[in-house]
């Protein structure tokens, strides 16, 4: 019988050992780049598709027939009230309800405004208040070509954030996003003077009837 001896394994070079670290903290490195890129490039699509959903914004005054190129749309008056009469129901709030009367005409097809928005000097929005059915406003009223329709908005906000506000109508939402959808912004002409003589003027009920 012949008896094989087995070969001892020879101890790995000092050389060798650090070079394998070397090579794990290069690769970390490239992971981590990677996913630092892939991060950037998802950041970049997201700003992307702010930009491509923001909408064209075109600017007006109260009294002013606003081209918005699909409708156009006109401010006639801002009322304030201490309460609203709707159907059978008196609604009250410790804030002011605002109600903004508009006209609007499409210029080629019939088209629904959306939901307005009340637009603040700092920067706030206020949406419509959803105590009026929406039947009773603005957003229900179907925009034909080259025919004024009118209807009104109804906010409930607090009186100090009146002076500068606008108001900002567009076209209701869908489940496409569509690019570059116009919408106006109107001024109220209210400046600080008149913010305060129209809430010392506000009625203690108005009523949708008289619309």
């Amino acid at each position: 019988m012949t008896a094989t001896a087995r070969r001892p394994e020879a101890p790995e070079a000092p050389g060798r050992r650090s070079g394998r670290r070397g090579g794990s903290r290069l690769l970390n490195a490239a992971v981590g780049l990677v996913l630092l890129g892939a991060a950037i490039g998802l950041q970049s699509l997201d700003l992307s598709h702010n930009e491509y959903s923001a909408p064209l914004t075109y600017l007006g005054g109260k009294g002013e027939n606003v081209d918005a190129t699909r409708f156009v749309v006109r401010l006639n008056s801002v009322t304030a009230a201490k309460s609203i009469r709707h159907l059978s129901d008196t609604l009250k709030t410790d804030r002011l309800f605002l109600v903004v009367d508009v006209s609007a005409k499409s210029k080629l097809k019939p088209y629904k405004l959306g939901p307005a928005v009340l637009l603040t000097t700092d920067g706030k929005k206020f949406s419509a208040t959803d105590r009026i059915d929406s039947s009773a406003t603005a957003s229900a009223k179907w925009v034909q070509p080259d025919i004024w329709a009118g209807g009104s908005y109804f906010f409930e906000v607090p009186a100090s954030v009146l002076a500068g506000a606008r108001l900002v109508v567009g076209l209701p939402p869908t489940a496409l996003v569509e690019p570059y959808q116009p919408e106006a912004e109107i001024d109220l002409a209210l400046d600080e003077a008149a913010a305060r003589k129209l809430v010392g003027s506000a009625q203690d009920v108005y009523s949708t009837a008289e619309k």
